[in-house]
């Protein structure tokens, strides 16, 4: 019993000590972001897309396994379709949320596009199935992202190519959705077929050099989870307590600069209540468990159970690797110097692996993060506008059709780099200095 009461006298320290924070937290969101920015960090997808007058439409897609995905689409009838597909921990809005003079799906809608954005299986908005509830039955929670490669993007090319009558879609995954794309491409080649280009934002495949500190916490507390297990569903929770005052900010931005590399620059402040409004987006314990194995194995494959299951799943006592070389689909890969989960190294090692690769872009921006070519101040000028003219040179058939990429476009965007970068520098030195001062 006495250990009893010290679980139960401690949780009921953490309640009062969060009731504390919460009360001192009043009014510091209210008092330091526009109205509009805290409407944002609390609208879906489909309302912020209606919020900025643009045409959504909500499509639910059944996959071969019975899981219920929602897709979200700004709709441009008779338009060449593409198909964006989020990280882990992210959902559809990630495309978006930065606003209609930042976010990809805007900018790609804006230059003619029927702009489809997937949600996988287990976040916010992928969480029916057929028969089971993920709310009270376990078996819901089986899956990695193998099963996202194997059924969720298949059944939302195929989704796709069916509403809009086209035969192939050009396709932009970021982060997990680009382990989940080379799954698809390698294990069901047919798909290769249905794609004009896939454009891989912050590739992830190969873990060797990943370069984030919590990787050891994460290790641990996903051996308590295990497998079946959600980890942190949507809720108003990141919001709530990241919010709450100046040093509550700070605090939740360390750990998010620990995951996804430091970058103060690209930033936008202004718009970080959105950002934690919306993230994360609810996932299983199991993508995050079969991430951790590619690390410890070096390998890209399959799931790891242990011999004797991967001897009646598999035919063999070890996971099945990856046929990266099965992958004929045009790729582009986009990557950067300062990215905690795709390091250089590894995308490289990639890149040999690939038979395709049409475009190999370093972002040069030393600082630049995971996040950067989706949410950055400089994404729509530094990253958007190459990524349009790579995917138009493909969908016109490639540079065999007399097609080319400007070079003054890529001159211009390199230049304007080097500037941003050296800006960048000079802001890091101010930073350290006032950091130093600080302690």
């Amino acid at each position: 019993m006495p250990h009893a009461s010290c679980h139960w006298s401690y949780l009921l320290g953490l309640l009062w000590l969060s009731q504390l924070w919460a009360a001192v937290g009043a009014g510091y969101l209210e008092d330091n972001y526009p109205a509009t920015v805290i409407e944002d960090a609390h609208l879906t997808t489909i309302q912020l897309l209606a919020k900025y007058k643009y045409p959504g439409e909500v499509h639910s897609v059944t996959t071969e396994d019975k899981y219920i995905l929602q897709m979200h689409r700004i709709a441009r009838p008779g338009a060449k379709p593409v198909l964006l597909v989020h990280g882990l921990q992210d959902s559809s809005a990630t495309w978006i949320m930065m606003g209609p003079h930042s976010g990809l799906g805007y900018f790609l809608y804006e230059q003619g596009y029927d702009v489809w954005m997937g949600n996988v299986r287990g976040n916010r908005y992928s969480r029916g199935h057929v028969k089971l509830n993920h709310s009270t039955d376990k078996s819901y929670w089986t899956f990695s992202w193998h099963e996202i490669g194997m059924y969720d993007l298949p059944a939302m090319i195929d989704t796709v190519l069916a509403k809009t009558g086209y035969q192939k879609l050009s396709y932009f995954g970021h982060s997990q959705g680009t382990t989940t794309f080379f799954v698809m491409a390698s294990s069901r080649p047919e798909y290769n077929a249905k794609v004009h280009i896939m454009q891989a934002l912050a590739p992830v495949v190969y873990l060797t050099h990943v370069k984030t500190p919590l990787l050891g916490v994460g290790r641990n507390l996903f051996k308590v989870l295990g497998e079946r297990a959600e980890v942190t569903p949507h809720s108003s929770l990141a919001l709530d307590n990241c919010m709450l005052s100046a040093a509550a900010v700070q605090t939740c931005m360390y750990y998010v600069w620990k995951i996804i590399g430091k970058d103060t620059a690209e930033l936008n402040k202004t718009m970080l209540p959105v950002m934690f409004g919306h993230v994360p987006a609810g996932a299983n314990s199991k993508q995050f468990l079969h991430y951790l194995q590619l690390h410890l194995s070096d390998r890209f494959c399959a799931y790891d159970y242990n011999a004797k299951e991967n001897q009646r799943i598999y035919g063999r006592a070890t996971p099945v690797d990856y046929t990266l070389e099965r992958i004929t689909a045009p790729i582009a890969l986009y990557y950067a110097q300062n990215d905690y989960l795709s390091a250089v190294e590894d995308v490289k090692r990639l890149i040999k692996r690939l038979p395709n690769v049409v475009e190999d872009h370093m972002y040069p921006n030393k600082k630049w993060n995971h996040m950067d070519m989706v949410w950055g101040i400089s994404a729509r000028r530094l990253a958007h506008h190459r990524m349009l003219q790579v995917m138009r040179l493909w969908e016109a058939g490639g540079p065999q059709n007399g097609t080319q990429l400007t070079t003054e476009y890529i001159e211009e965007t390199t230049s304007t780099a080097e500037t941003v970068q050296e800006v960048e520098d000079a802001e890091d030195e101010v930073e350290d200095s006032t950091e130093h001062e600080s302690r």
